[in-house]
């Protein structure tokens, strides 16, 4: 048996030692409680026929089998699909997006919402898709590995680094940058959607996900910055204005959270495993944390197996 030191718990940190606990070895997280995971807020959505309008091909064939994953260990995972929505006068938005993406279909948004009514023409239904709650999941995750005997910890590493810290690893890995997302939670009680909707838009597109208790989580702008301060003035605009797009109602839905948060991406945008000086690093998940990060630690795993499969990396 090994002892393993992962740093950050985040989806990747959490993910790569929840594999490795499953496999017997032993692991510790290395944590900073005071700095929430860019994870922690994220969207959920395990949408990866959705991405392939704008992500490479990787993302799509590995992000197909992140929803199996994750239901094998969180009872968070929803298989509802994603609707794909454009007002009326972004149709052309609609029509590129059908065109640069598969597995969906045609569909009237009222048949498939009923409380969407008549604000939309058509969508895109994504069926094979589903969303999770990614604090229920993360929470979850770390609950089980506790269980397990995971410690978690922010003192000095007792075993073989493997650096899944995002950001915040960038002092190792100067070609790390990265992208500021902000996101707003609403609370309504007037409105129910069963899974997550996406409004196309030129300049601000946008997503709106269901949550528990009349929730819903409403992201998420892309700007290249490094500043990790409260969500701007601009963009808490530009998402509420999506929100009234998507319906009215939601002008009276009490904001309960706002924050921002860094993603970390390689120039690519495509995550990597790294080996440099003796640690391992799991890293530049984007925007696809959630999707992609399940199937970067088995990948993980399975090149731990193939170089020290019962000792230490040397």
């Amino acid at each position: 048996m090994s002892r393993w030191s992962v740093l950050g718990a985040g989806v990747s940190g959490l993910c790569v030692a929840t594999l490795l606990a499953e496999r017997g070895e032993s692991v510790e997280v290395i944590d900073d409680a005071q700095r929430p995971p860019a994870s922690w807020y994220a969207g959920g959505m395990l949408a990866p026929w959705c991405e392939a309008e704008s992500a490479p091909a990787d993302v799509i064939s590995l992000g197909q089998h992140a929803a199996r994953w994750w239901q094998q260990r969180v009872s968070c995972v929803e298989h509802q699909g994603t609707l794909v929505l454009a007002p009326p006068r972004d149709s052309q938005e609609l029509n590129r997006f059908a065109r640069l993406t598969h597995a969906h279909q045609w569909v009237n948004p009222a048949e498939v919402e009923p409380a969407l009514e008549d604000r939309f023409a058509r969508g895109l239904l994504f069926a094979g898709e589903a969303h999770l709650d990614p604090r229920l999941a993360l929470t979850e995750l770390r609950q089980k590995l506790e269980a397990h005997g995971v410690t978690f910890h922010h003192s000095a590493p007792s075993g073989q680094i493997i650096d899944c810290r995002g950001i915040h690893a960038r002092d190792a890995l100067p070609s790390l940058r990265a992208v500021r997302g902000e996101m707003i939670i609403l609370q309504s009680r007037d409105l129910h959607f069963s899974r997550p909707l996406r409004l196309l838009h030129p300049r601000f597109p946008c997503y709106l996900v269901p949550r528990r208790n009349g929730c819903f989580m409403l992201g998420a702008t892309m700007v290249e910055s490094d500043d990790d301060s409260a969500i701007s003035a601009r963009a808490m605009m530009e998402l509420l204005s999506a929100a009234w797009a998507i319906h009215p109602a939601l002008a009276e839905a009490r904001i309960i959270e706002s924050a921002s948060g860094l993603r970390p991406a390689w120039p690519d945008n495509l995550p990597e495993i790294r080996y440099e000086n003796g640690i391992y690093y799991l890293n530049g998940m984007y925007r696809h944390g959630f999707l992609l990060a399940p199937m970067l630690a088995e990948q993980l795993m399975q090149k731990l197996i193939q170089e020290t499969p019962y000792a230490n990396p040397a």
